[in-house]
């Protein structure tokens, strides 16, 4: 059995996170098939390194000193933000060395300095996504997916979606039954398909300042079946039709109509994910009414119908 290197880059400011989740889906799998992974961090000097959060980190060994590894896995965190340009030099000579380059969060950036995104599709955390397609515009960033394949180069984005690209990486290498056996120790789903937006509809959305908007957009999220018009929403508001519509624009950044389809598109996408119900009565559930109407919505924002999504995307079933 082939022995896949992984070499993890540690540097001052990274986000503890994005080197030990990974790490320990990699670790994991060792632990289940033993000699199936060797996992080492490297440091430009060698040095120890100070995470965001202040834990130190000691590393194997340095850069140089480091053979090229099967997997180069390189952490965001704050020291992405003005990077050492030795650590960009070192991954623009090194990192082709790599047969896998794999990034977690603000990491992107720092493939992104080094040249190894030129050209290609990409991700990082939700709320950095703008900053890195205007600070290096030959990347294809996608703002929405929680990881992203190009290639030879994955790059997936904040924290915790580093654990489903770890596990994904897992289940190419050695198989479905070890990752899932990773994924339960870790009491995580294995896993969350690449495709899968990194933010709900709520959190896309701003919350409302005033109470009575903050209790309508969690009673649409309870309530997706509802009559969710803005007639019956500025009713339970207490507030006219038109006055309604302006505040809860005004207060969440988009109008009552588009906040309730994210909603409902949400909503259908988890019931497709998680359950076995058909979609005919998901439809129902998520308030699209027929299944053609969820059909139409499904195509028009994700490019799929209800049924090719559930084939595409749906996980396996969680631990019991």
């Amino acid at each position: 059995m082939e022995q896949r290197d992984v070499l993890v880059v540690l540097y001052d400011g990274v986000q503890s996170l994005d080197v030990s989740g990974p790490v320990e889906v990699f670790s994991g799998a060792e632990h289940g098939m033993p000699g199936a992974y060797r996992i080492r961090t490297a440091s430009l000097d060698g040095a120890p390194v100070r995470t965001t959060s202040g834990l130190t980190l000691v590393p194997d060994t340095t850069l140089d000193a480091a053979a090229p590894p099967h997997t180069l896995l390189v952490p965001g965190g704050e020291g992405t933000r003005a990077p050492d340009p030795r650590l960009v030099a070192w991954l623009r000579a090194r990192a082709p060395h790599a047969r896998r380059k794999v990034s977690v969060c603000s990491g992107a950036f720092l493939l992104a300095a080094a040249g190894l995104l030129d050209g290609r599709r990409a991700t990082t955390h939700w709320a950095l996504c703008a900053q890195l397609a205007a600070d290096h515009p030959a990347v294809r960033v996608a703002p929405e997916p929680i990881y992203v394949r190009d290639g030879d180069v994955a790059t997936s984005a904040g924290v915790t979606a580093g654990i489903d690209l770890a596990l994904a990486l897992v289940e190419e290498d050695l198989g479905r039954d070890l990752a899932l056996t990773v994924a339960r120790h870790l009491v995580v789903f294995l896993r969350r398909p690449g495709n899968q937006t990194q933010f709900s509809a709520q959190l896309a959305a701003q919350t409302a300042e005033r109470r009575p908007l903050r209790d309508i957009q969690q009673w649409i999220s309870e309530n997706p079946a509802a009559d969710l018009s803005v007639e019956a929403l500025a009713d339970r508001a207490r507030l006219s039709p038109r006055h309604f519509a302006r505040a809860f624009r005004d207060e969440t950044g988009m109008t009552p109509g588009r906040y309730v389809d994210r909603i409902r598109l949400e909503a259908a996408r988890r019931r497709l994910e998680d359950t076995a119900d058909g979609i005919e009565r998901i439809s129902r559930q998520c308030g699209y009414g027929t299944a053609e109407a969820m059909r139409r919505a499904f195509v028009r924002v994700l490019g799929a119908s209800p049924a090719e999504y559930r084939r595409r995307f749906r996980p396996a079933s969680p631990p019991s």
